[in-house]
């Protein structure tokens, strides 16, 4: 088993398999991964589009999330609603992309189960209870360090050698999320280090999901670990929810059931396909560029839908991180 070579965007969930690095809700594929011969006759740009209505759609759960809590939901409830729309789709791409393969072991039941729970509902409800402290733009830059801490995990578990080159792509990004960081207390005072530390722990959920995947993709198939581990997070989700709050917390505004009905089809079922899409047909290295319009979009979308705050130290610190991981993509 290897660590999967992945791009940046991790939440899940939102968001993984198909979508490469999100939400807290996707698994990624080996960022070597050329396109497929069916694919490579459609045009380049077909591709390129995909990937970047991908990596939008993806970051936009941050900014559907910051909506939904302006009507008084909590993370709880919130993630409840959009697991409990996006079972159905999810299980029916398990069911389709299943066909005509074996049925699942019992050990393959045990290990789906354990990465939906650590990949898909873990790191989606710490993400989304971070998203409670900190702005829709620092919690995308968090997640978009996943690389690092894959390349973190690698070193430990596998005692892989890091390089100098490789070190310097670390502290590139690292310092651009602490400058980010430090703009963070000051618009959100000293809640951003707890909201921090949970979307960084959100991020690491989903490194950990992503490294100990890597032979179950290869065994299932991407599309099909996909929809079976966010169909079981799917049921971790609503089962939290029935074990903490009364059914009568799930009367909310009309507000959250539709953007939770978004956040599950648009910000988490459609990008999965779009993002596998893509890599059939310009391959992953590709798509993995393309991703970097994610963070920069989450920004956009930010200060123009919530209101969220512009600056040169957001600029800067962008810069860095992109720039970082950029540098560790070359460099790896």
């Amino acid at each position: 088993m290897r660590p999967q070579t992945i791009a940046a965007d991790p939440s899940a969930s939102d968001e993984a398999d198909a979508r490469w690095a999100d939400d807290p809700a996707l698994p990624g594929p080996d960022a070597s991964t050329p396109p497929t011969d069916a694919a490579t006759a459609a045009p380049p740009w077909t591709g390129i589009a995909l990937a970047a209505a991908g990596s939008i759609a993806f970051s936009g759960k941050a900014i559907i999330v910051k909506l939904a809590y302006r009507y008084g939901v909590d993370a709880v409830t919130l993630i409840a609603y959009r697991m409990l729309f996006a079972l159905p789709l999810f299980a029916l791409l398990a069911w389709w992309a299943g066909r005509g393969k074996p049925a699942l072991t019992r050990r393959d039941w045990l290990v789906v189960t354990g990465l939906g729970f650590c990949g898909y509902y873990l790191a989606s409800f710490l993400d989304f209870a971070g998203l409670t402290y900190i702005t829709a733009s620092f919690e995308r830059l968090i997640l978009y360090l996943n690389p690092t801490l894959v390349l973190a995990m690698g070193v430990v578990i596998f005692e892989r050698a890091v390089n100098v080159r490789q070190m310097i792509a670390l502290a590139v990004s690292y310092s651009g999320v602490l400058l980010v960081f430090g703009h963070e207390v000051t618009f959100q005072g000293s809640h951003a280090a707890l909201g921090a530390g949970l979307v960084f722990a959100s991020a690491i959920s989903y490194a950990v999901y992503l490294v100990a995947s890597g032979e179950e993709v290869r065994r299932l198939g991407a599309l099909r670990l996909t929809g079976l581990a966010t169909g079981v997070a799917c049921l971790f989700c609503i089962a939290q929810f029935l074990v903490l709050r009364p059914l009568s917390a799930l009367a909310v505004a009309p507000q959250v059931i539709w953007l939770s009905v978004l956040n599950a089809t648009l910000c988490t079922f459609a990008p999965v396909l779009m993002v596998m899409m893509a890599i059939e047909r310009i391959g992953a290295s590709v798509v993995a560029q393309t991703g970097m319009i994610g963070p920069l979009s989450t920004i956009l979308m930010g200060v123009v839908i919530l209101g969220e705050p512009f600056t040169g130290w957001i600029v800067a610190g962008t810069v860095l991180v992109l720039s970082g991981i950029w540098l560790l993509t070359k460099w790896r």
